[in-house]
């Protein structure tokens, strides 16, 4: 240790086994290095010294202040270069020094943590921590006050520049533009040029703000919900897991070009980084969008970690720490960017139009809309080929048989390869007396094989051969019950388990007797499970009496499902979506 050498132990003299040196001869010059020779020697014990006195003060000499900071991994080496530095300057609390450690964690894993919900990658408890997003803190019940932010970065659209140059003529950014190219229920419009690219709300705070912006947007010019749910259902089938697997896919040639949605900050990061040979650009909502704030948030109770947390909130919020995260690509809170936001990075600096956060409520109810659209689905359709369906549609001419089947067709692009799909026809007696309905195409994937076919183009091919029965009645009632005992028996918990009714508006007219109008409710109501619903969706052609729509819609409602009554054929693709969108209530 410094503190305890001796200058003549340098030449061995201190041990007394040794003679002391002769006196050295004297040179005449040589007596100018004297006085500076003991001024270096002097100079190297104030050094010494000095270096004891910092770490035997009272602050450093006993138990440091062990502050743990968990940042969102794109501005943790911001946060750590900032820890650092705060590490080195000698701060203490309540006369101790204090140990700082930085770990990047997703912030979805640390709000999972804190709420108790969701899955989390390991335990997760730390002294301060900076979410990407305050979004976040809508999960997490009694979530304090933040104590500052430490960085912004906008939410944009992205594409290649490659494909941006492309999109020049087709596409003008804006959450307008990508709600249409995302809308499941208009896949011949802009879809057809764009493929639109989301990351998953529940794991990022970029793909989480963009749906807030685009359904806030959406709203403003007097949207439906049947639009968000079209938009939902179509991102639901085009995320990506992370930013990095979404730049991977920006640059790939395609037939429609690729447009994804991160953080303006991962663009920079992006081209920064990695160099690449088609770099990305960030693409700015002509509507304006909503930052990305990263939240200061101390966490701990112990009083003295929470004044180290205090001061290292007040560091990063510093001007050097606003300095330092925009030399990682980041914008000050208040949204000014630094000189590294620049065309030659793919972003720009100039502050873009703010759309504010939603309030908790809003966020949640997405999120949750989000889980819903996301779940599987197990749907059993009833199509009914009586004879009354061989009877126009509208005016025309279409036959209600030709139109169901049709848009049937039609509507079945709205459902996934994995969705599990099939189908019953129903009229009276078609497999003996009293058995009013036949299987068609049993239960399964869409995708899966059936003798060398998908069962989605056999769905379809029966679809478009079915033919409604002349002579045929009405057994709607017994089909129902049949098709209620079957789905509740085979209930699937991970998926939305249906029973979609298409029939024309005549009601159950069964001269063979079977179950009866009340006799079909009373069953449905006591068969129907809240905890294991199996729902009952109803698109009735052409239903005119007030008898008829009271009855279907009391039948649907006793399963927590929908009665619809289109009149024109072109109303049917809207009714798939209202029956989708029954998930987000």
């Amino acid at each position: 240790m410094g503190g305890r050498h001796r200058t003549d132990e340098l030449d061995g003299g201190f041990d007394p086994r040794y003679e002391p040196p002769p006196p050295r001869r004297r040179a005449g010059r040589g007596t100018v290095f004297v006085p500076l020779a003991g001024a270096v020697a002097l100079a190297v014990l104030l050094g010494v010294a000095a270096y004891v006195v910092v770490n035997k003060s009272p602050g450093c000499a006993g138990e440091k202040v062990e502050l743990s900071v968990v940042a969102a991994p794109d501005i943790e080496p911001a946060v750590q270069k900032i820890a650092t530095k705060f590490g080195k300057s000698g701060r203490t609390v309540d006369g101790r020094c204090v140990a700082v450690t930085v770990k990047a964690a997703d912030s979805s894993d640390v709000a999972n943590a804190m709420a108790g919900t969701g899955p989390t990658n390991g335990k997760i408890d730390p002294d301060l921590w900076i979410p990407d997003s305050s979004l976040w803190l809508s999960g997490v019940k009694n979530a304090p006050e933040p104590a500052g932010y430490a960085a912004s970065t906008p939410v944009v659209l992205a594409a290649s520049k490659t494909g941006a140059d492309k999109l020049q003529s087709a596409f003008s950014p804006s959450w307008t533009g990508l709600m249409s190219a995302a809308n499941a229920a208009n896949p011949d419009g802009l879809a057809r040029k764009v493929r639109v690219l989301a990351l998953d709300p529940t794991q990022n705070a970029a793909g989480l703000g963009a749906l807030l912006a685009g359904a806030a947007v959406l709203k403003q010019g007097g949207g439906s919900e049947e639009t968000l749910v079209g938009v939902l259902r179509q991102l639901s089938e085009s995320t990506v897991s992370t930013p990095d697997s979404m730049f991977a896919t920006l640059t790939k040639a395609a037939a429609r070009i690729p447009v994804g949605v991160t953080s303006e900050q991962a663009v920079w990061s992006y081209n920064t980084t990695t160099t690449p040979s088609n770099p990305a650009v960030a693409l700015y909502p002509a509507e304006g969008t909503i930052s990305l704030d990263y939240p200061i948030i101390v966490t701990t109770k112990d009083a003295a970690t929470r004044k180290a947390a205090q001061a290292l909130a007040t560091e990063v919020t510093s001007p050097s720490g606003r300095k330092t995260v925009q030399d990682f690509g980041f914008r000050a809170p208040d949204g000014k960017g630094g000189s590294l936001l620049k065309p030659d990075n793919g972003v720009s600096a100039k502050k873009p139009a703010a759309i504010p956060l939603p309030d908790s409520a809003t966020v949640t109810r997405l999120a949750q809309a989000w889980q819903q659209i996301k779940l599987g689905t197990r749907l059993l359709a009833l199509i009914d080929i009586s004879g009354t369906m061989a009877l126009p549609a509208d005016k025309s001419g279409v036959s209600r048989m030709r139109a169901i089947t049709d848009l049937t067709v039609e509507g079945l692009k709205l459902f996934p390869d994995k969705a599990e799909i099939g189908i019953w026809a129903f009229s009276d007696n078609l497999r003996g007396p009293g058995v009013d309905w036949k299987p068609v195409v049993q239960i399964g994937p869409l995708a899966q094989q059936i003798n060398g076919v998908t069962r989605r183009d056999v769905i379809m091919k029966a679809l478009r051969q079915a033919k409604a029965i002349p002579t045929g009645n009405t057994g709607l009632n017994d089909t129902l019950w049949a098709a209620y005992q079957k789905m509740t028996k085979e209930y699937e918990p991970d998926k939305v388990n249906t029973i979609l009714l298409f029939t024309d508006g005549v009601g159950n007219d069964d001269p063979n007797g079977g179950i009866s109008n009340t006799e079909i409710l009373r069953k449905l109501k006591d068969a129907y499970d809240p905890k294991r619903p199996v729902s009952i969706l109803i698109i009735s052609f052409n239903t005119q009496k007030d008898e008829d729509r009271t009855q279907m819609t009391s039948i649907a409602k006793a399963t927590g499902g929908a009665a619809y009554f289109p009149q024109t054929i072109l109303e049917i693709r809207n009714i798939f979506l209202k029956g989708i969108a029954r998930r987000l209530q």
